[in-house]
């Protein structure tokens, strides 16, 4: 049996649920039982005691009325146990959603996009059967028949002895089977999210593979992948129509049996008939909770692969950041870095190390140096996706960890070097940053970054849909997005990864104005990659294998003749 603990404690919260599920099904069996029993009275009365019509009409309407019942039942049944699903789904996909936003940008660096997605839909949606149709099924397999052998006991000793003997072979075979297919159905669910995560990845990376022309090779991968999915599908489905046919077989050959010591008895006047009629109806209605949940074992099984997806991902290293519940103050934001210390992996280079600097308030900051010196830690750090492992960051004296998270960012804009645009209209986009900001705000937000005229110019104006990742526009207008989403949020820290960098040289030259004013009384952080834009910096930070190597301005780094002056004759930069 697939009793996953994990997963049945899911039903707690849907206990009642669960139980109204289980009154339903046993509900339908004794009203099949009462069914059987008043069509075994109408048949022995008609055929046996020639009684007429209007004799058996009273016994007519109390086997319509339990028919109906039964009927009513079966649909409650569904019903509710539909609604344990569906609640159930709605919390797992809370939860998973909650998680992955837990571990955040850095947390979930290492997994494939496409295999995420994929768990998050199909394989939650595999859950479905497993609470809807196998959990219930397999408390009532155990209960129906209980209920059955309750009335068939005192009416014939012998029949509830072939049934008690008989029941537990079908669920033996299941157990047979199930390790058989097990490991099948484990391997197909992997296959289909590797398919899933693939497939992705092509379509996010078709312009590199059609430049290089690598393009048909990946529809040979996704075709060599597609049929290696198809095999293990098609292994699941041969054991799952073999071991339907087996326990067919075992539930008819039971039957077969009932049928046969009940027939050789009544024939020699050892049973009454009516007794030997409603046991016999009842024979099929013994075995069939049982066929029901050999049938919907393999569902259970595919939910039971999904979920070790699902239980991999909520046990997925917990995130070690800590905040607490102050809100910073309001005015301008001063920011102090204590000898904070990081390393992404406890084996590797440390990233930071020592670092020790100030932000001072409604100035503005430029961190350079060579590729890896820890620059977009720096940001991370700030932003709270990760935190010291040791040193302290104190924003206005208070420590970072200790301040709450939303209202940390709530004080943040930031404009990255590729910034993501989500599918959507360029107005959506921009009130990314502010959701309840009217038009005419972003409008004027769009002006500040720009954009205003080129979105004016297009046939839906801030109603253009944009594209998945910001498609239909060009990098430099996607930049200018992320510059619009800043210029409304009106933040007092600003943390830009140079905004510019995908700018003609016209456009950089009024974003860099826009950008003038925008910086005035905040307190800026800006990663520089082109030396070019931290002239006018109040304070340049320079690092450099994770230390901080120099700080100051450009004229006294310039003269000091240290890394930045060497940056700067390797980028052949002068100030104009």
């Amino acid at each position: 049996m697939i009793l996953d603990p994990r997963l049945l404690r899911r039903l707690r919260k849907t206990r009642t649920g669960l139980a109204a599920t289980l009154l339903a099904g046993m509900s339908a069996a004794v009203f099949t039982i009462f069914q059987a029993d008043w069509l075994s009275r109408i048949v022995a009365g008609s055929f046996l005691n020639k009684m007429t019509l209007s004799q058996l009409l009273p016994a007519l309407e109390f086997f319509i009325l339990f028919s109906a019942l039964r009927a009513a039942a079966i649909w409650s049944q569904s019903y509710f146990a539909a609604g344990v699903a569906a609640k159930i789904k709605r919390s797992v996909r809370a939860q998973l959603l909650q998680k992955l936003l837990q571990l955040g940008p850095i947390g979930i660096k290492s997994e494939r996009s496409g295999e995420i997605s994929n768990t998050l839909l199909a394989g939650v949606d595999a859950l479905d059967a497993y609470f809807s149709q196998y959990v219930p099924q397999l408390f009532l397999s155990v209960l129906i028949p209980l209920l059955i052998l309750f009335f068939v006991f005192p009416n014939d000793i012998l029949t509830g002895v072939v049934f008690f003997l008989t029941a537990p072979v079908i669920p033996a075979f299941m157990i047979l089977i199930g390790n058989i297919t097990q490991t099948l159905t484990k391997k197909q669910w992997k296959t289909l999210s590797r398919l899933s995560a693939h497939f992705l990845d092509v379509l996010q990376g078709l312009t590199t593979l059609k430049i290089f022309g690598r393009s048909r090779d990946q529809i040979g991968t996704i075709y060599k992948i597609s049929h290696d999915f198809r095999h293990r599908t098609m292994n699941v489905l041969r054991v799952a129509f073999l071991s339907a046919l087996v326990l067919e077989l075992v539930a008819t050959i039971s039957t077969a049996v009932v049928a046969v010591e009940i027939g050789l008895r009544l024939l020699y006047g050892k049973m009454a008939f009516q007794n030997a009629l409603f046991i016999l109806i009842l024979a099929p209605e013994f075995y069939l909770p049982l066929r029901l949940l050999g049938s919907r074992f393999h569902a259970g099984m595919e939910g039971a692969a999904a979920a070790q997806r699902i239980f991999e991902i909520f046990e997925m290293p917990a995130s070690t950041l800590t905040f607490g519940h102050r809100i910073p103050p309001s005015g301008p934001v001063q920011i102090e870095f204590q000898r904070v210390f990081f390393a992404y992996d406890s084996a590797a280079r440390p990233v930071l190390q020592d670092v020790s600097f100030q932000l001072p308030a409604q100035k503005r900051t430029a961190v350079v140096g060579p590729t890896g010196a820890g620059k977009s830690t720096l940001t991370h750090l700030l932003l709270g996706f990760i935190q010291p492992q040791s040193g302290k960051i104190l924003v206005n004296g208070q420590p970072l960890q200790e301040i709450d998270s939303d209202a940390w960012r709530n004080k943040i804009a930031w404009v990255p070097q590729n910034p993501y645009l989500f599918h959507g209209t360029i107005a959506e986009n921009i009130r990314l940053s502010r959701p309840d900001a009217p038009l005419s705000e972003v409008v004027r937000a769009t002006q500040q970054a720009e954009l205003d005229d080129f979105v004016r110019a297009l046939p839906r104006g801030y109603d253009t849909q944009v594209g998945e990742r910001g498609t239909l526009l060009s990098g430099g207008q996607a930049q200018r997005v992320a510059l619009a989403r800043a210029f409304l949020k009106n933040a007092p820290f600003l943390i830009l990864d140079e905004p510019t960098s995908n700018l003609d040289p016209e456009v950089e030259a009024r974003i860099q104005k826009t950008l003038s004013r925008l910086m005035e009384g905040r307190t800026v952080l800006f990663i520089a990659h082109r030396l070019s834009t931290v002239f006018d910096a109040d304070q340049i930070l320079v690092l450099a294998g994770g230390r901080l190597l120099e700080t100051g301005t450009h004229a006294n780094l310039q003269k000091a003749g240290g890394m930045y002056a060497r940056l700067l004759a390797a980028y052949g930069g002068n100030q104009p």
